[in-house]
């Protein structure tokens, strides 16, 4: 049996290296001790602890995340009485615990009008891949067995699973996966930064991505294209809010062709943009939304497909027709995870997160701008509510960007650490990205302001 005395840490490192598969990491160099590794110990607020001791603010949230912070002992709590009191049951043939029913109903009261059901999960990942599911069982119920395709958008991060993973739009997840797979398609980003022509206004780069969304429908045949995912705010794929009237036009051509739309609020769901969902904040109307992250702030893993009024009458007549839907998971609505979800919207209520999320983030992000927004090698910083990025480029006049093997956002990243706060380097560009807990305060904010600001001159002196 394994000893579960606390481990020297040489031991430790020693067993991460030989047996820990650690996910988006370089395999080789892991396993032969060339890169660093970093076994965290604890948490409290926005901040994180080593077994070295090394403490620093976490301004990404862990994988934007930890919504409500580190060391909440409420929803520790609730996770340790619901264990004693039921670990586990599942939710196949009608069966619940409370916390998976309160739960439900705490989350409906928050989305958006219109909303009427949750099918729970365990990640983001695997909500999307509820969500291709119930598309083409909608559409099959519907007699529409043409109508499969999806169209995500290049840039959208929506998982790592095959589908899920097909529909995000970035190369690492493609490459060397065989993805992505059909029916799935792409279509351009919502990235008014790297548009094709500079003269466009923000409102004319909206047309333009309607436009060529258009085109692909009508190139495939819109009898045959079932639904639009998208992130109401571009997250992995550069922290990239949308640019004036996209959703408005994106949404228009949606309805033209009868398509439905999948709001991906794994990131920006319960208040991070300073709103309880991203839909809401920019008048999305969705059929399906995706959530997980915010929903638990990671304290017990837990996803959900939140099924419009629209969509489940239909999949209620699937069932009238074809019987009990042949789709679920082990640890649906598992109780555990269900009593996290409480306790942690309860505690973004209590606590004000969201409107905590708005005023400290506009302020962070407006920090953040003046700071940075004159550095020759900084071509934008952009944000939303508590999620923000800054772009670093080669040359800002010329909009031209640094080689990739240069790791020039990766270098800013380790800087960045280097002064006791996390950043992320975003794949695909040299973006450092900003999602920090939502109780940040605006002290907090200004130390990570002034070590973004040390770390970007650090490794790109004016």
């Amino acid at each position: 049996m394994l000893d579960k005395t606390i481990l020297p840490d040489n031991e430790l490192t020693a067993w991460d290296r030989d047996h820990f598969f650690h996910p988006s990491t370089h395999m080789g160099q892991h396993a032969r001790g060339e890169s660093p590794n970093r076994i965290i110990a604890g948490g409290e607020g926005v901040h994180i602890v080593d077994r070295q001791g090394r403490r620093s603010l976490d301004a990404f949230a862990g994988l934007y995340c930890v919504n409500v912070g580190y060391g909440r002992e409420k929803i520790a709590e609730a996770i340790a009485e619901q264990a004693a009191k039921l670990p586990y049951y599942h939710a196949y043939v009608g069966h619940g615990s409370e916390p998976s029913i309160r739960l439900a109903k705490m989350i409906i009261d928050r989305a958006p009008q219109g909303m009427g059901r949750v099918f729970f999960g365990l990640s983001g990942s695997d909500a999307n891949e509820t969500n291709v599911k119930l598309v083409w069982y909608y559409n099959n119920v519907l007699g529409r067995s043409q109508k499969k395709k999806i169209i995500s958008r290049w840039r959208g991060y929506h998982g790592s699973g095959l589908m899920t993973g097909s529909l995000t739009g970035l190369a690492a997840f493609h490459n060397q996966f065989d993805l992505p797979l059909p029916p799935v398609l792409h279509t351009e980003a919502p990235y008014y930064f790297r548009r094709p022509d500079r003269s466009m206004s923000e409102d004319q780069f909206s047309t333009w991505c309607a436009e060529r969304l258009e085109a692909l429908i009508l190139a495939e045949g819109p009898e045959t294209v079932a639904a639009f995912i998208g992130e109401p705010v571009l997250g992995t794929g550069g922290i990239v809010p949308p640019p004036a009237g996209y959703w408005e036009k994106i949404q228009a051509v949606l309805a033209k062709y009868d398509i439905l739309l999948i709001a991906d609020e794994v990131v920006t769901g319960f208040g991070r943009l300073g709103s309880m969902f991203g839909s809401d904040h920019y008048g999305i109307r969705p059929d399906l939304i995706t959530i997980a992250k915010g929903l638990t702030s990671a304290y017990a893993p837990l996803s959900g497909v939140i099924v419009s009024e629209k969509v489940w009458r239909v999949l209620e007549e699937g069932s009238d027709k074809f019987g009990p839907i042949g789709h679920g998971w082990t640890y649906s609505a598992h109780p555990l995870c269900a009593a996290a979800g409480v306790a942690n919207l309860e505690l973004v209520d209590e606590l004000g997160l969201v409107a905590n999320a708005a005023e400290v983030g506009a302020y962070f992000v407006k920090n953040l701008k003046e700071a940075l927004v004159d550095h020759p090698h900084v071509g934008e910083v952009r944000g939303e509510g508590l999620l923000a990025a800054v772009e670093l480029v080669k040359d800002k006049h010329d909009r031209a960007f640094f080689a990739a093997d240069e790791k020039v956002g990766p270098r800013v990243a380790a800087a960045l650490l280097d002064r006791g706060v996390i950043g992320r380097a975003m794949p695909q560009g040299d973006i450092l990205g900003f999602a920090p807990p939502l109780c940040l305060t605006r002290a907090e904010a200004d130390v990570v302001v002034a070590a973004a600001k040390a770390a970007v001159e650090a490794v790109l002196p004016r």
